[in-house]
């Protein structure tokens, strides 16, 4: 199932995305507002995040920790739009798959993903997928 999701297809609910990044709803929010990400909204207004956005906010994660502040991550990443090929989408495939899967299995899914081979965004991201891994256990 996994090779027949897309990088772009709104999956996780933002509290698999807050338990993954560390990042608070505000946080998340906050750089949705500063167009950094772009979830993409159910009929009830639910935000909706794809593999793309959990990626691009472990990113700017990182570069908060490192110092740099929002108009500077603004230069480092491309902001991202609504009709960009990038951005997430909810698709009655998302839906269907999003619904039929647990919380589990969406967390297996977002791990393997992120864990793929990408150059140059590997180990910051095995080191944030080892914290969650460990804190979902519990």
């Amino acid at each position: 199932m996994a090779d027949e999701i897309r990088r772009n297809m709104a999956l996780f609910p933002i509290g698999i995305v807050m338990k993954l990044t560390d990042l608070t709803a505000r946080q998340i929010r906050y750089y949705e507002q500063h167009e950094l990400i772009v979830p993409a909204r159910t009929a009830g207004n639910q935000r909706l995040f794809s593999f793309n956005d959990v990626e691009r906010l472990l990113e700017i994660k990182s570069l908060i920790e490192k110092g740099v502040n929002i108009a500077g991550i603004k230069q480092v990443m491309n902001p991202v739009s609504k009709e960009s090929d990038d951005a997430t989408i909810v698709s009655e495939q998302s839906e269907v798959t999003r619904r039929e899967m647990s919380e589990q299995q969406l967390h297996r899914l977002l791990k393997q993903q992120l864990m793929e081979k990408r150059p140059g965004r590997a180990s910051m991201i095995q080191g944030q997928l080892s914290r969650f891994m460990n804190h979902n256990k519990r």
